[in-house]
């Protein structure tokens, strides 16, 4: 089985993404600094980046890009077209949080990018023409001020469900998973060990760090029109909470942990199964509230738009190169090849490619684990690590992961 293995977004570049949330000494004046730069150096050690942000300082995408999701395309209307490929991803300009107020991610809005060979790419200048900025696919919510996406907005994936993941039908529906932060203010505290909090920051607060998760759809995978979930947020996934009245009567499992985010979600057709009340699978990464671990938990859905909770699936071992938490995923199912006919074939096991987040240097890997029914997880260990050069894009982390068959 061959794959290509796309873009592991580097932080020494992109941004602190995760970052403040292990280590208490990023300060404001810290996050400014970052925010002096955003392009690689032209060097041996950056000739496999393949997107970077916008020299022009006006487009979304001029400071910070992360979580892309690339699918191959070839029309089945017409046999002898080349493949597409389509590159989904997010990003933020300089002056998107001018105030520092929210978690310093990549997150801000959602964009688009096509290539005839998945290495050079041309970013979509025409985008959503109902969004505010020209070159944007899907951003902030501004028609609903209570809706959970006001603030910013992360790409979780997209899938093309009324067809196989490489033929392109006429009529099929694209689906957006993706996250979002509203300008509802939480406590930093309930993030980070109070040990780590300096006095002065003891009751500091956020905004948009209560993430949710929300679906679009779309026609033509660049306009994408959002579908209301059940929560009153307009939300199909939000953290469990106990307190909450408007999750009071949801089937979640006997020891479901309290959560205090759902963000990055990845989602997986599972048709193979025969299972209908399980025909979409959804990852989700979430930090937990009791412990404040980063872990991994799943969800099933009939039609991928209301989801139920089913509990962990990844959490950090304590001696692995994942003990200070296990976050965003990117889940496949695996598939023999037939060389008479040339055709892939579904199996019934399962890898996950994950970030893991190292203890001792902080920085995130990409691990994998294995599966015989995508709920019961071993892992494997390492098996992309952080750039060995000094000037490596990747020298700080790898994360991000998502593959194409």
């Amino acid at each position: 089985m061959k794959w290509i293995a796309c873009t592991c977004f580097g932080w020494a570049v992109i941004g602190p993404t995760h970052a403040w949330l292990s280590s208490p000494q990023t300060s404001p004046n810290l996050l400014h600094r970052r925010r002096s730069h955003s392009r690689l150096a032209a060097t041996s050690s950056n000739q496999n980046v393949v997107l970077q942000p916008s020299d022009d300082p006006a487009r979304f995408d001029s400071f910070q890009i992360g979580n892309a999701r690339v699918h191959r395309y070839s029309l089945n209307t017409d046999p002898e077209s080349q493949t597409e490929y389509v590159m989904w991803y997010h990003g933020r300009d300089a002056q998107f949080d001018s105030d520092r107020a929210l978690p310093p991610l990549s997150t801000g809005r959602i964009g688009r990018a096509k290539s005839k060979n998945g290495l050079i790419w041309v970013k979509d200048e025409q985008g959503n023409f109902s969004e505010d900025v020209p070159d944007v696919s899907l951003g902030l919510n501004k028609e609903s001020w209570w809706g959970f996406d006001t603030a910013h907005v992360g790409l979780g994936n997209v899938l093309l469900p009324m067809s196989t993941p490489a033929v392109m039908t006429e009529g099929g529906v694209y689906l957006m998973y993706y996250m979002g932060g509203s300008f509802e203010e939480t406590r930093m505290a309930d993030y980070l060990d109070d040990s780590k909090i300096p006095d002065n920051l003891k009751d500091a607060t956020i905004k948009g760090m209560n993430l949710r998760i929300g679906v679009a759809v779309s026609q033509d995978g660049v306009s994408w029109g959002r579908v209301e979930g059940d929560d009153p947020t307009g939300a199909c996934m939000v953290p469990y909470n106990k307190a909450d009245p408007n999750q009071a009567g949801e089937p979640v499992p006997a020891n479901m942990p309290e959560e205090l985010y759902c963000g990055w979600p990845e989602v997986v057709v599972n048709l193979v199964s025969g299972n209908k009340a399980e025909a979409f699978l959804m990852f989700y990464s979430t930090m937990l509230k009791e412990t404040k671990e980063k872990v991994i938990a799943y969800a099933i859905s009939e039609d991928g738009f209301r989801w139920f909770k089913k509990g962990l699936c990844l959490q950090p071992d304590k001696d692995g190169m994942d003990a200070a938490g296990c976050a965003r995923c990117c889940v496949v199912r695996d598939a023999s090849f037939d060389e008479e006919t040339l055709r892939w074939t579904e199996i019934d096991s399962w890898k996950m490619y994950y970030e893991g987040i190292s203890l001792e240097d902080n920085n995130h890997r990409i691990m994998m684990a294995t599966s015989i029914d995508a709920q019961n997880w071993h892992k494997k260990g390492v098996i992309l690590d952080v750039g060995a050069e000094e000037d490596a894009w990747d020298v700080a982390g790898v994360g991000s992961p998502h593959l194409v068959r």
